[in-house]
């Protein structure tokens, strides 16, 4: 399941979006079909409906909509905001007696 991490704090709505970056205070800007992706993938609960329901918005063949989301999944588990996956970040277990 995708998700954003703990320290990921997105600001996202229909005309585009941020995510901020706790541990380095950086922010991400995303188009409004980016933020569009991200509110799909956070709000169902498999990558395929939330393409599924992009295609639909955006009125796009359901593979370009499975590329589109994929895209927006993938950067944003390359930089370290998200994670494909149900294990804890690394650094949470590192962490742990905090």
């Amino acid at each position: 399941m995708w998700q954003l991490r703990e320290r990921a704090h997105p600001v996202l709505t229909d005309e585009g979006g941020a995510i901020l970056d706790e541990y380095t205070g950086r922010w991400s800007q995303l188009t409004p079909t980016a933020s569009a992706a991200v509110m799909l993938l956070l709000a169902c609960p498999t990558f395929e409906q939330a393409a599924d329901r992009f295609a639909e918005r955006y009125g796009i063949g359901s593979e370009q909509a499975a590329a589109d989301v994929r895209a927006v999944a993938d950067t944003l588990t390359a930089q370290g905001l998200a994670t494909a996956g149900d294990s804890p970040s690394r650094r949470r277990w590192w962490r742990w007696w905090r």
